[in-house]
């Protein structure tokens, strides 16, 4: 054979290998509004930018008539590319190939670009579409997984991982995407569960859909396990795209400052007038965020998710930061279980990838009762303030409005080593509010006034005199537990170059294997 005759037969072979399941299979992809594995990549890199890496591989099965389904490249596709010039690792599992299935060297592939993403300190990306084990490749199947599993532990800290879920995702392959730092879902074409409807009813006797059982909304909105839904995979892509502007390569690097016009010194003088003069009513948090952020663009993560918390990623001046904001508008930004998992989670991540911390307060406290309490609200509560008290990014907490009991401690405090702490001026920083407190300490003199106009009277003295002497930042500020007490509209400004002026900030704890985080 010449070398023309050759040269012939690879380019054969790469096509045979970019037609996946072939034809019929890609079409019914695309009938379920799904692309295929390499139109993800094709959307998701730069264009011209994909190095494929193991084109040629095949399954090495014999048993139950696989020899004679033998597709190149075994159901996924995996390689190296650019977003926006970067670096990125990628691999994207193909379900017309027998469903996506994972067999032997399937994973193999997967862990070979795992090793390469560690070794090069770049992010790794990885498009889930699986119908999990290949059932006919027994343990060396899940011998696989475990082995993805552990480079995910691995990587976890070091590289960013992201997970986008757009077909589905069931059994041992939902705990690679669980143990990234992002997982998208793609509406009505992704699910995920550990066990599937059929197995479920079998078991429990419950009957159940697809979509109620791991859909999108499910596990946008009650479970918390995916951070974005996107409407299809256009947008999960975009997203995907952009939730790497605000993170670096890897935790050895800083996240990629750019270029702003927006003046760091713009004032915002309705943020004066933003909390209602009654402690009681709610604002949208959201509009503080937008108004202080540059350009109003925040990212939001797990929007739908314990929604009396606010996280998500903005900037200052170009600069990336976290942003973790009690929000309320929603059970008055109280502290509840959800909340608080979804507060710890996040204040991790930017920790871990060099991300300031930017918190904004207003937490009336815990949420109390029995289904919290049994729940574990104890354990959880604590996560949040192991994650602040652990973080050593630049830290910097501004209060509202109220910043009550412990809730006050877990939300970025001074004694968890914040670096700058702001109030506003209404800001209440107390053990509780004026109110209950007043209903505790004085509860057995008012109840001695007979009358209740004079009972009333005499409460909301007791109240004023409470705000003054304990519920105002100016306490606090006396014994340096908050920096300064700032005008509303100049925080944008205050945040800006306060960030700046953290930018070098080295802070190394006591050295140890790792702490014993309560789970």
């Amino acid at each position: 054979m010449s070398l023309q005759d050759k040269i012939r037969q690879l380019t054969e072979l790469r096509s045979q290998a970019r037609l996946g399941g072939g034809e019929k299979r890609i079409d019914k992809q695309h009938q379920q509004g799904k692309f295929t594995a390499r139109e993800r990549i094709d959307l998701l890199l730069d264009e011209g930018s994909f190095e494929e890496y193991d084109m040629f591989v095949t399954h090495r099965c014999h048993d139950f008539g696989l020899e004679s389904q033998q597709f190149l490249g075994d159901g996924v596709v995996t390689g190296r590319g650019t977003i926006d010039g970067r670096v990125v690792y990628v691999f994207s599992q193909d379900f017309t190939v027998l469903g996506g299935s994972l067999s032997e060297t399937f994973a193999m592939k997967i862990c070979k670009v795992m090793d390469q993403a560690m070794k090069m300190g770049a992010p790794l990306i990885g498009l889930n579409d699986s119908g999990g084990a290949r059932i006919q490749e027994g343990v060396n199947s899940l011998a696989g997984y475990a082995e993805i599993f552990y480079r995910n532990i691995q990587a976890s800290g070091v590289i960013p991982q992201i997970s986008a879920v757009f077909g589905p995702c069931a059994g041992g392959a939902v705990y690679s995407p669980a143990l990234t730092d992002i997982i998208i879902m793609s509406e009505q074409t992704s699910y995920m569960f550990v066990t599937g409807p059929k197995v479920t009813k079998t078991v429990t006797g419950e009957d159940i859909t697809i979509e109620n059982l791991g859909g999108a909304d499910i596990h946008t909105k009650k479970s918390g396990v995916a951070h974005f839904k996107a409407a299809d995979e256009k947008e999960g892509i975009l997203l995907i795209r952009k939730v790497l502007e605000y993170l670096p390569q890897n935790n050895l690097e800083e996240p990629i400052i750019t270029e702003c016009d927006d003046p760091i010194e713009r004032i915002d003088d309705e943020l004066n007038e933003i909390v209602p003069e009654d402690p009681n009513k709610p604002y949208d948090v959201k509009d503080v965020i937008h108004r202080i952020v540059d350009y109003e663009e925040f990212l939001e993560m797990q929007r739908l998710y314990a929604k009396n918390i606010v996280t998500g990623f903005a900037k200052f001046g170009g600069m990336p930061c976290g942003i973790v904001a009690n929000q309320p508008s929603f059970l008055a930004g109280v502290l509840d279980i959800d909340a608080s998992r979804k507060a710890a989670r996040f204040v991790r991540l930017c920790d871990a990838f060099n991300i300031p911390i930017v918190t904004l307060v207003d937490v009336p406290g815990f949420l109390p009762g029995s289904f919290q309490e049994y729940g574990g609200i104890i354990i959880h509560g604590a996560k949040l303030l192991f994650a602040y008290g652990e973080a050593t990014v630049p830290k910097i907490t501004v209060t509202l409005r109220k910043a009550y009991g412990g809730a006050h401690d877990v939300m970025g405090s001074k004694q968890l080593r914040a670096d700058l702490n702001y109030a506003w001026p209404g800001a209440e920083i107390a053990v509780m509010g004026a109110k209950g407190a007043i209903e505790v300490l004085e509860g057995r003199k008012l109840s001695q006034v007979e009358n209740q106009e004079e009972r009333e009277a005499m409460h909301q003295k007791l109240e004023e005199e409470y705000r003054e002497k304990f519920a105002n930042p100016y306490v606090a500020a006396r014994y340096g537990y908050i920096d300064d007490v700032i005008e509303p509209r100049n925080t944008r400004w205050r945040i800006a170059r306060a960030l700046r002026s953290l930018a070098t900030k080295k802070e190394v704890g006591p050295p140890k294997k790792h702490g014993n985080m309560p789970l």
